[in-house]
């Protein structure tokens, strides 16, 4: 009997959160720069290895965005300023800061490798303190660490600071942020250049990684779940999805010199309708999961064998006809979670044995199994051994050599006959749901923000200018990306919770400002209802109470001295384009109530404190604040001490409306008030 030939489509699949600020131009996190440092160059790079081999790589052009940015040093990010600004002129907030930020890497792999980084990462964990040379070899080691596994092993410049390990200078930064440099401007030529060879096609994805089936109609969730609760009324923007991939197409044009044939759909999400608008759009071919396959042919009564899930499927709409893959779940998921723990050889032994067990079980009823592979092609490394090199290398050449596995681009995996799917089941590679982009309340609460923006921008556009126009659209479908909506709820959390609401709402009202409208208050307030990690600030100083009875304060006298909390976090990554109307906003305990210091000398705006939490767990209490301070008396908040409250300061204009807020995020500080100090006069 004899058996078919294989396959292989490997689909390494490329993207990060869209992390620019549209006022500032600042990227509010690192990492599209550091995984372009160590990762998107050297993916590319690799390649050139190994000419035999064939791959798709997927780059959603929000991310290529972002790398060209950072490239041509239109944009930054606090930890690059604050590791490149002088050691010794770091302030002590700054110092403190870059302290608790210069780890962020896999210990195993990227930092207990590296003596000096480690001892630094023990002194912190210590609570031991960071002197000048301690904070500039954490300058170097936490960017050293992050650069291509290549370039460690060969360019004399990072050999030289490998070497020297510790006692870096201030030459030794700036000989490193040169590598950074000519790494970030190499990225897209290098995938230029291996898609021009012919070694890989350059798939994209929808411009702002949205989710197409949501966009195109968010009742889609309800495939999944019929009892789902939903938008009412749905978010309803077809032509959204239209524009997401449209912008795609012409950005990929203008960066690669070719037009995509394919498109990774963000997070594999599907529908018949997004099936239609990416006909529309003029692709020949997507991917997602292989249980989509599998919930698709139920929809039809039908099973789904091997031999179904190992060959591309045709989806006709009344756009046209969009051929499509189904990844191997388990196969991509080896390369993504499991191989890193093993030796490379044999991890790349149990795959290509896998591939050939595939192979075998169709033997006699096919001539050829088509076997698609995709997975995220930058964050599974950092846990591999030599970064993945070793383990990809092997991989590779195993590939090229092999008579009876043939690596092909998606093009060719998805042309030739193929199978009809009458009908498309809605749905993502997670779970084949969207349950974690709209089945949580502040997933719907966010989606319900964005349609009646949408809806204004829609009622507004015959009056808009061209330029008014487009600064709201952009606005629109930045916020429309999946991100934001990854991050709300309770089913995926992270450090920078805040960060992406408070990125997402920032769209929205750059949007209502371009079209001239007020944003709505809620805008100017977190989304986000389940804890956020961090999410306490220390309790706030007793401020001594020579019976102040709600009476002035004096900041030298009460809270400078006596350290009260900033409700300011002096690590936000986010900055302002505008001068800030409120320097910063102290909080401190006097007998009598809640004592708060408003740096400010505007006279022409309204202060407002608001406070949930206290006596009163479930509402929120307000009061008027004036520029300096004074003390809020405990009735007037439903506080006492003892008891766990959240702060936050509202300034709005003479119309009433919300021009800034304390802290900038828009997301409460929680504070746990002291239980009866002592008071002295």
């Amino acid at each position: 009997m004899t058996q078919p030939h294989v396959r292989l489509a490997l689909l390494w699949h490329m993207h990060q959160p869209y992390y620019l600020d549209p006022e500032t131009g600042e990227s509010v996190l690192p990492w599209v720069r550091l995984h372009a440092l160590k990762d998107y160059w050297g993916m590319a790079a690799l390649f050139a290895e190994c000419p035999g081999m064939r791959a798709t790589v997927n780059l959603v052009p929000s991310l290529v965005e972002q790398v060209e940015a950072y490239a041509h040093e239109r944009t930054w990010d606090r930890h690059l300023v604050l590791g490149m600004k002088e050691a010794g002129a770091l302030d002590s907030a700054e110092a403190a800061w870059f302290v608790q930020e210069g780890f962020h890497a896999h210990a195993p792999t990227m930092i207990e490798p590296y003596p000096r980084y480690a001892a630094l990462w023990r002194m912190r964990a210590g609570g031991q303190p960071f002197d000048t040379a301690a904070l500039r070899d954490l300058q170097v080691w936490q960017k050293l660490a992050w650069v291509d596994p290549e370039l460690l092993l060969t360019d004399a410049r990072i050999r030289r600071l490998l070497d020297k390990g510790h006692g870096f200078d201030e030459h030794d930064k700036q000989a490193l942020r040169a590598v950074e440099l000519e790494v970030l401007l190499a990225v897209v030529p290098a995938y230029r250049a291996a898609a021009e060879r012919g070694q890989i096609e350059l798939s994209t994805s929808p411009y702002f990684h949205p989710i197409l089936p949501l966009l195109c109609d968010s009742s889609a969730h309800r495939e999944a779940y019929p009892g789902a609760t939903i938008l009412e009324p749905p978010f309803r923007w077809p032509e959204d999805a239209d524009l997401q991939l449209a912008r795609a197409v012409e950005a990929h044009q203008t960066w690669f010199g070719s037009r995509p044939s394919g498109v990774w759909p963000s997070e594999g999400s599907v529908s018949q309708l997004a099936a239609a608008a990416i006909a529309r759009a003029g692709f020949s071919w997507m991917a997602s999961d292989e249980h989509i396959l599998v919930r698709s042919r139920a929809l039809s009564g039908l099973a789904t064998g091997a031999a179904e899930r190992f060959q591309p499927h045709a989806v006709r709409s009344a756009d046209g006809e969009v051929r499509m893959l189904f990844r191997d779940h388990g196969l991509s998921d080896l390369i993504g979670f499991t191989y890193q723990s093993w030796p490379a050889v044999a991890a790349v032994d149990d795959f290509v044995g896998r591939l050939r067990g595939i192979a075998a079980h169709l033997a006699g009823r096919a001539q050829t199994v088509t076997v698609p592979v995709i997975l995220d092609g930058e964050n599974a490394w950092e846990h591999y051994p030599g970064g993945g090199r070793p383990f990809l290398r092997a991989l590779y050449q195993r590939l090229a050599e092999a008579p009876d596995i043939d690596p092909v681009p998606m093009r060719t995996a998805a042309a030739g006959s193929a199978e009809p799917l009458e009908r498309l089941f809605a749905g993502s590679w997670i779970n084949a749901d969207f349950d974690i982009w709209m089945g949580h309340r502040d997933d719907r609460r966010a989606w319900t923000q964005l349609r009646e923006l949408r809806e204004r921008f829609a009622t507004l556009t015959p009056g808009l200018s061209a330029e008014r126009r487009r600064v709201a659209l952009d606005a629109i479908l930045a916020a429309e990306g999946s991100d934001w909506f990854w991050w709300y709820g309770d089913d995926h959390s992270s450090a920078h919770d805040r960060e992406f609401d408070a990125l997402f709402r920032q769209h929205l009202r750059r949007a209502y400002r371009a079209l001239g409208e007020e944003a709505p208050d809620d805008l100017h307030r977190t989304n986000i209802s389940t804890e956020v990690p961090g999410d306490d600030v220390a309790a706030p100083g007793v401020v001594p109470d020579p019976s102040l009875g709600g009476g002035g304060l004096t900041p030298g006298r009460y809270f400078s001295r006596l350290g009260a909390v900033s409700l300011e976090r002096p690590a936000g990554s986010m900055q302002r384009a505008t001068a800030k109307v409120v320097g910063s906003c102290d909080v401190g305990v006097a007998m009598a109530g809640l004592a708060v210091w408003v740096d400010t000398s505007s006279t022409d705006h309204r202060y407002v404190l608001e406070v949930t939490g206290g006596d009163d767990l479930q509402g929120l209490r307000t009061a008027e604040l004036r520029p300096g301070g004074h003390v809020v008396p405990w009735s007037a908040i439903g506080a006492r001490l003892g008891t766990r409250i959240g702060v936050r300061v509202i300034v709005r204009d003479h119309a009433g409306r919300i021009v800034e807020t304390v802290p900038a995020d828009g997301v409460e500080r929680r504070m746990l008030l002291p239980d009866g100090p002592a008071w002295t006069a």
